[in-house]
C-alpha cells in the first residue's frame, strides 16, 4: 500500500518519509509521528491503517538529521539506542520536519491532522501549538509539560495510561489544568498500550483509543 518518499524542510534539509494512500479520494491528510524507534515496522503499519481509514498518510523520518534509516524494535538495546538518538534531536528542527509533511498534504488541498506516539505524542502536541493543522492527537507523550506555555491552536486529544512508569498522573493533571480545552483520556494501561509489538499492549484500551481518535478526526477533518 505504501511507498518511500522524500520531504523537503524549509531550511533545505531533505528527509525520508513513508506514505500510504487510500484506494479512493482521501478525506484528509494525516501526519503519523514516530516513537523513538524510527519509522519502523509498527509506524508503517499505523500509516497503512490510516490510509485504509481514508487518509493520505505520511510518516516523516524525524531522526534523519541525526541518523538516517533508523528502524528499531522494542527490546532493551533498541530502547537505549532510540533514547540516545532522541537526545541528539532539536525540537525546533523536528517540528520543521513535521511541517514539511504537513505542507505536502496541505498543498494537495487537504485538511491535515497529526497523530503521534511516545516521543511523537509530545511532537504532535507541539504541532498543534506551532503549525497550521486542523487537529492533533497524542498517545502517551511524556514531554508535553515543559511546553505547557504553548497552547494548542488546533483541537487536541491526548491518550495516557495510568500505569505508565514514565508519565506520572501528576503530569497529566498539569496538562488538564493548563489547557482544559484539550480532550484527555486515561486508560488502565502502561506506556505503549496501543502498540501490538510492545509488552504493554492492551487491546481493549488500544481499540477504545482508536475509536475515540477516529471520531475526533471525523469531527475536525471531515
Amino acid at each position: 500500500m505504501g511507498k518511500d518518499i522524500e520531504l523537503n524542510a524549509k531550511d533545505g534539509h531533505k528527509l525520508a518519509a513513508y506514505r500510504a494512500d487510500p484506494a479512493g479520494k482521501p478525506k484528509a491528510g494525516m501526519v503519523v509521528i514516530q516513537e523513538i524507534f524510527g519509522v519502523n515496522h509498527h509506524m508503517r503499519n499505523v500509516t497503512d491503517r490510516y490510509a485504509a481509514a481514508g487518509y493520505a498518510a505520511v510518516a516523516p523520518a524525524l531522526f534523519d538529521r541525526v541518523q538516517r534509516g533508523v528502524s528499531l524494535g522494542y527490546e532493551a538495546d533498541d530502547i537505549a539506542a532510540g533514547r540516545d538518538i532522541r537526545a541528539k534531536t532539536d525540537w525546533d528542527a523536528v517540528v520543521a520536519d513535521v511541517a514539511a509533511a504537513v505542507a505536502l498534504l496541505a498543498d494537495e488541498g487537504l485538511k491535515v491532522g497529526t497523530v503521534g506516539f511516545c516521543w511523537g505524542g509530545s511532537v504532535s502536541y507541539l504541532a498543534a501549538a506551532r503549525l497550521r493543522v486542523q487537529a492533533s492527537v497524542g498517545y502517551y507523550g511524556g514531554q508535553i509539560v515543559p511546553f505547557l506555555g504553548e497552547a494548542p491552536r488546533a483541537p487536541t486529544m491526548l491518550h495516557f495510561g495510568d500505569r505508565d512508569g514514565g508519565i506520572p498522573l501528576s503530569d497529566v493533571l498539569k496538562i488538564a489544568r493548563a489547557h482544559p480545552d484539550v480532550e484527555i483520556h486515561v486508560y488502565p494501561a502502561g506506556h505503549g498500550f496501543a502498540c501490538d509489538e510492545r509488552k504493554d499492549f492492551t487491546p481493549a484500551c488500544a481499540d477504545q483509543a482508536w475509536e475515540r481518535t477516529q471520531a475526533f478526526f471525523a469531527r475536525h477533518l471531515g
